[in-house]
């Protein structure tokens, strides 16, 4: 399921025709037709967006969306407003409440649908993070990060802008809250300035080129610092350049502003954007911290079975509420007895954690890689069916299989994997069950020859 979006409007006729723009990417739709009913659902459902009329009786849009915000259970839910109104002063307000955006009727559809999913792939991103720590919480290990602690000034920001008059007002308008600021029209020196410190938000303006913005965009959320390919992008963009305004959301900018720049507007935008990326690192912070002190295996460094035992819980819990899928695929090294028999065991140890840095490189960000003892590992799948787990099992497995291990001495090592696939079935599966299905799935693929994928 691509999303869940909680769409709120009074007017029955407003909700279909946003229904009809989204039908046709798979989004699960929720409708409410009051604030009050929207405040109720949110929490309820924990929509991955909310899409927000302001003109509502008895609560106005603004208000609901101040509500929202300042609720811990629904403050990091991303919201749109879409709405008739079109003055700057109602954007500059619904910003200011905790919108992440403010369209106006009529609303064109491809820069819509290229925006929902960019904050949906950051809602998920968060959830994932707010479900590991809840894990570590549960754990007795840390207490959990509140969204709405996060101070949202003094940010650190590398911004890129040829023009010298644009780059006079985003520091004009920063450096009064205490931002510190580094600022350069070259590309070049920009990447190095991206890659010598840690940065909390990237502005990057239109006049550097069409062509050559899309390909720094797709050059940072490439990098391989993960840290900062989760650092948020804001780029600002002319009304005449507007229709690569999709183009660079789908690639990973976090927002865009107009040119020219409206001070409280870009204020209001930048200020969202830092509070988010630091509420991610807080979440990010606290777990790893966390998984550094109780839950981590001491040779491989990745999660252990203690650790893994009380995610997939809440994992598996999560999932059910929300109507996500989740699967599990259970790893076992094909022959390990016969690599420590003939290499002795620091030749054992060399391939497993080799073997764990080739599938955590090659995981999506929220998946989660376990060793549940000896060569066996489990690898949790959050919203992936049956059908995609078995494509990332088998993508992991021609991983391992094609390219020989080599040992520090030299030696190359042949390596194969069996794993077993099992998904969630329904709301009364229960994670041994799962667990166990995945472990007998991959005896199924033992059986069948090693160095093969099953399902059960």
């Amino acid at each position: 399921m691509p999303g869940r979006i909680l769409i709120v409007d009074d007017i029955a006729t407003n909700i279909k025709i946003l229904e009809a723009k989204l039908e046709d990417d798979y989004y699960d739709i929720i409708q409410a037709e009051s604030g009050m009913e929207a405040l109720k659902l949110a929490r309820i459902h924990s929509p991955d967006l909310i899409m927000l009329d302001i003109m509502m009786p008895e609560m106005d849009g603004f208000e609901v969306c101040r509500r929202l915000k300042a609720d811990p259970e629904t403050a990091h839910i991303p919201v749109i407003i879409v709405t008739a109104l079109s003055e700057l002063k109602d954007r500059i307000q619904g910003l200011s409440v905790g919108a992440d955006d403010f369209l106006t009727k009529p609303v064109q559809e491809i820069p819509l649908l290229a925006r929902i999913r960019s904050l949906i792939r950051l809602k998920h991103l968060i959830d994932m993070w707010r479900v590991r720590e809840e894990t570590s919480s549960q754990l007795g290990m840390i207490a959990s990060a509140d969204f709405l602690q996060i101070e949202a000034v003094n940010g650190k920001i590398l911004v890129l802008s040829k023009i010298k008059s644009q780059s006079e007002l985003i520091q004009k308008t920063l450096v009064k809250d205490g931002d510190q600021l580094e600022i350069t029209d070259s590309i070049e020196q920009f990447n190095q300035k991206l890659a010598s410190d840690l940065w909390e938000l990237l502005i990057i303006t239109i006049d550097i080129g069409k062509s050559e913005t899309i390909k720094l965009i797709s050059h940072i959320r490439s990098h391989s610092n993960a840290i900062l390919r989760s650092v948020p992008i804001l780029l600002l963009i002319g009304e005449e350049e507007r229709e690569i305004t999709a183009k660079a959301l789908d690639f990973g900018i976090s927002d865009y502003s107009a040119l020219p720049i409206e001070p409280l507007e870009f204020l209001a935008r930048v200020r969202t954007q830092l509070k988010r990326f630091r509420y991610q690192e807080r979440l990010r912070l606290n777990y790893e911290n966390s998984v550094a002190m109780a839950a981590t295996d001491p040779l491989t460094g990745i999660y252990n079975r203690r650790y893994l035992d009380s995610h997939v819980k809440t994992m598996l819990s999560h999932s059910i509420a929300e109507k996500k899928n989740l699967s599990i695929a259970f790893c076992d090294l094909d022959h390990f007895k016969l690599i420590n028999d003939s290499h002795g065991h620091e030749a054992g140890d060399e391939v497993l954690i080799e073997f764990c840095n080739r599938v955590q490189n090659n995981l999506r960000n929220f998946d989660l890689l376990a060793r549940m003892g000896g060569e066996e590992f489990v690898i949790l799948l959050p919203e992936a069916n049956q059908e995609r787990a078995i494509a990332i099992a088998e993508r992991i497995r021609q991983l391992i299989s094609e390219t020989p291990f080599v040992l520090r001495n030299g030696t190359e090592i042949a390596v194969t994997v069996s794993i077993g696939i099992s998904s969630l079935k329904n709301d009364q599966d229960s994670d041994k069950e799962m667990i166990d299905r995945a472990d007998r799935a991959m005896y199924l693929a033992k059986q069948s020859g090693r160095n093969q994928v099953a399902s059960l």
